[in-house]
């Protein structure tokens, strides 16, 4: 299975994706560190990115390899990083050719629901050692700011954008130009094969999305871990009205349809940036993201089961 598109969808505004987008909160690094066992020497992280979360990372172990496809993401993450713990290789979730039972922590942090989990899930059980940790986190959107028009315009915007998507991937096409959403995710936007609900969606391009809410689900059923658990954390940043709207446009689907020569009228961003802007005002504000972590522990013994 060629995941290429994958890694493309990502190119081409890997400096707007490393601006705006959050950092992971300290009590996700306590819980994995805690289930690992102390301070890992080694966290491998597929599907870096910019290496938000490889730099995250870096506070609290002692090595950490980003592991990342995109050319352009790969390019960002080296010109911004100065951790001298940090370094990055160009590679896949299935395929990272680093040494096998070498690292403490493997990380995949807004990643996993574009890898292929049965061969992600076997490569990450390769690279720990005995009792590591296999972490995948991934924030909800959009981050709670405490104001219901602004969240809402969010949602109406996003079910804006899965129309056209729809018609784009070739999907049932939807007559109307503007939807109203309350839909909290745009994975609930995307449709789910009635017989499988873990099975991958093709969406534009070609792409392969995997639904984030089968991820635990896949991991058990993986057999990689002798333990899995799904855990909720709050991590708080402060942004303003723009990041609000920029946290938006670096989505995948809006610089997908962005390629595709739709413009921010069509898709009704003049509309949600003005509402935002008149909702928020122009000052900073907090904004709460919600993260859900899901965590693998690899068996103590020869199977990375444990059984």
């Amino acid at each position: 299975m060629s995941l290429d598109a994958n890694a493309n969808r990502f190119s081409g505004f890997a400096d707007l994706y490393d601006a705006v987008r959050p950092v992971p909160p300290a009590a996700l690094a306590d819980v994995i560190t805690r289930y690992s066992g102390g301070r890992p020497q080694l966290v491998v992280d597929l599907g870096c990115g910019t290496g938000l979360s490889t730099r995250w990372a870096a506070g609290w172990s002692s090595e950490v390899i980003g592991v990342e496809p995109s050319a352009d993401m790969r390019a960002r993450a080296a010109a911004v990083t100065i951790e001298n713990n940090v370094r990055y290789i160009d590679g896949w979730s299935s395929s990272t050719s680093l040494p096998a039972g070498s690292a403490d922590v493997v990380l995949a942090v807004q990643a996993l629901h574009w890898m292929e989990p049965v061969s992600t899930f076997a490569e990450a059980a390769r690279l720990l050692r005995p009792g590591g940790v296999f972490a995948a986190l991934d924030c909800d959107w959009p981050p709670s700011i405490g104001n219901a028009v602004a969240e809402q315009a969010w949602h109406t915007t996003r079910a804006t954008v899965a129309i056209h998507e729809r018609e784009i991937a070739g999907w049932a096409p939807r007559s109307a130009s503007r939807a109203a959403s309350s839909s909290p995710q745009t994975d609930q936007l995307r449709p789910i094969d009635p017989d499988d609900a873990a099975a991958a969606v093709t969406i534009t391009d070609g792409v392969m999305f995997w639904h984030k809410g089968e991820h635990l689900g896949r991991m058990i059923r993986s057999q990689q871990f002798v333990h899995c658990l799904e855990i909720a954390a709050i991590g708080q940043e402060r942004g303003n009205a723009g990041r609000f709207v920029e946290l938006f446009k670096s989505q995948g689907d809006y610089q997908a349809l962005r390629r595709h020569g739709f413009d921010d009228a069509a898709l009704g961003i003049d509309r949600f940036e003005s509402d935002v802007v008149a909702a928020v005002g122009t000052g900073e504000i907090p904004f709460w993201f919600t993260y859900r972590a899901r965590i693998g522990v690899r068996g103590s013994d020869a199977s990375p089961s444990g059984r």
